[in-house]
C-alpha cells in the first residue's frame, strides 16, 4: 500500500491538471461557438430564414414574457444553429370589441396579419419588419416570427431610461417609416413595446395580429410629415394582382380593397406636400454606445 501512494498522487496531480485546462477552455470554445452561431444567423436570407422557421424542430417553447395574445418563445434547431420564434396562435373576431384604445367594428385579432404584414414590408422593400411564415404549433395554426437578435432594448425602455440614440437624424428617418407603414395596413396596436431597438440603433417593427382594419382613411395624417423617396415609389407600385399573390391567402377581399385605398390617400398625401417631404433612408446604421439625455426624438403617436 505505501508503495502506491506516490504513484496515486501522480495520477491525482494530472487528471486535476487535466480538469483546470478543461475547466479554462471549454468557456473560451462556447464563447466562439455562440459567435460563430450568431455571425451565421445575421448573413442567412430571408428565404432561408423562412426555410428555418419553416422545418426546424422545436426544442423547447415557453410563454412569452410581453404580450396580451398568449404569445409563446420557441427554441428552433436544424441541427446547424438554433434560433428562437415568436410563435402566435390567436385568431378571433368580434362584431364589435372594445380595447384600452377604442371600440371596433368588425374587430379581429389574428396571427395571419404578422405573415401578411412581413409579406408586405419585402414588396416595399423594407427590412425592419422579421421573416413570419404560416405552421402548426400543437395542431393549431401560427405564425412563427423570427426572433430578432442582438436587441438593445424595445422603445418603451428607451423612454423610460432618457436613453438618445446617437443618431437623431437616422433615427428620425427610420420612425417616419414606422408611421407610413403603420397607417398603411392600419395598425391599432403599435405600442412602445412592439418597437424593437437593436445594438446598431435599427428599428425593427413586430407584432401585428390588431392590424389591417377594413378602414379606408388615414387615422392620422399630421403624423404623415416624411416618407422616404424609396418607399413612395414602391407604395405606387402596389397593385391588386400583385397583393393577391403575395398576400391573399391572409387578408379578405376587403381588407385588401381597404389597403389599396390608404395607399391611394399616402400617395396623394405626399405628392401634395412635394419634394421637401422626400428624403433618401439611409441603409446603413452607425453603431455607437447609446447616451442619456432628453428626449427630443419623433415619438411613435
Amino acid at each position: 500500500m505505501k508503495a502506491s501512494l506516490p504513484a496515486c498522487r501522480s495520477l491525482s496531480r494530472r487528471a486535476f491538471c487535466r480538469f483546470a485546462c478543461v475547466v479554462t477552455i471549454l468557456p473560451l470554445l462556447l464563447t466562439d461557438a455562440f459567435h460563430q452561431d450568431s455571425a451565421s444567423r445575421r448573413l442567412l436570407s430571408l428565404a432561408q430564414k423562412e426555410a428555418f422557421l419553416r422545418d426546424a424542430k422545436v426544442i423547447k417553447s415557453r410563454s412569452a414574457k410581453k404580450g396580451i395574445t398568449g404569445s409563446m418563445r420557441a427554441t428552433l434547431s436544424d441541427g446547424k444553429f438554433t434560433n428562437d420564434a415568436s410563435i402566435q396562435r390567436i385568431d378571433f373576431y368580434r362584431p364589435i370589441y372594445s380595447t384600452p384604445s377604442g371600440t371596433y367594428v368588425a374587430f379581429r385579432d389574428s396571427y395571419k396579419y404578422n405573415i401578411a404584414a412581413y409579406r408586405l414590408a419585402v414588396m416595399l422593400d423594407l427590412d425592419n419588419v422579421p421573416p413570419s411564415i404560416e405552421r402548426k404549433f400543437n395542431g393549431s395554426s401560427s405564425a412563427y416570427t423570427w426572433w430578432v437578435e442582438d436587441v438593445l432594448m424595445d422603445e418603451e425602455e428607451r423612454l423610460k431610461r432618457k436613453t438618445a440614440p446617437p443618431d437623431p437624424e437616422h433615427w428620425n428617418q427610420q420612425m417616419y417609416v414606422v408611421r407610413v407603414f403603420d397607417q398603411l395596413i392600419d395598425n391599432i396596436d403599435r405600442n412602445m413595446g412592439n418597437l424593437l431597438i437593436t445594438k446598431d440603433w435599427r428599428i425593427w417593427m413586430i407584432d401585428h395580429t390588431r392590424a389591417f382594419r377594413p378602414e379606408t382613411e388615414l387615422r392620422k395624417v399630421t403624423d404623415l410629415r416624411k416618407c422616404d423617396r424609396r418607399l413612395l415609389e414602391k407604395l405606387r407600385s402596389l397593385t391588386p394582382e400583385k397583393l393577391n399573390e403575395q398576400i391573399g391567402s391572409y387578408l379578405t377581399k376587403t381588407e385588401m380593397s381597404s389597403l389599396l385605398t390608404r395607399r391611394d390617400l399616402l400617395v396623394r398625401h405626399f405628392d401634395s406636400l412635394g419634394a421637401t417631404a422626400l428624403y433618401d433612408l439611409r441603409r446603413d446604421v452607425l453603431a455607437a454606445p447609446p447616451q442619456a439625455g432628453k428626449d427630443t426624438l419623433l415619438p411613435i403617436r
